[in-house]
């Protein structure tokens, strides 16, 4: 008996298995076109995932951004610490996920 991944959520299964335990595919009626079908629709998610995350990273860094400017918050405070401390995680954080997202579309 050996252990294989399943076609659609990657988890670890027993290949003698008749249906998934994690997502309930049928492995049974599953042939390469259906396989195919599986991992385009994954790639198609994790794209998804990434584009979501770089949104929320741009969130992050535009609105420490503006707390800072538009409430005239006063150099030294803890509000001016925040908002610098979130402009800049969002950017860092939105440049490494547009590298991922940059890798992920030039793999095939």
């Amino acid at each position: 008996m050996a252990v294989i991944n399943c076609p659609s959520c990657r988890k670890k299964i027993s290949d003698k298995a008749k249906l998934c335990g994690f997502c309930s595919v049928d492995l049974t009626e599953l042939d390469s076109e259906k396989v195919a079908s599986i991992e385009r629709i994954n790639r198609i998610n994790k794209g998804q995932r990434l584009m979501n995350y770089s949104f929320v990273a741009m969130l992050l860094f535009c609105g420490g951004f503006l707390f800072m400017y538009w409430d005239n918050v006063e150099p030294g405070s803890w509000q001016h610490t925040l908002a610098m401390l979130s402009s800049a995680m969002g950017f860092i954080i939105y440049i490494i996920i547009r590298v991922k997202l940059l890798f992920f579309k030039r793999e095939k």
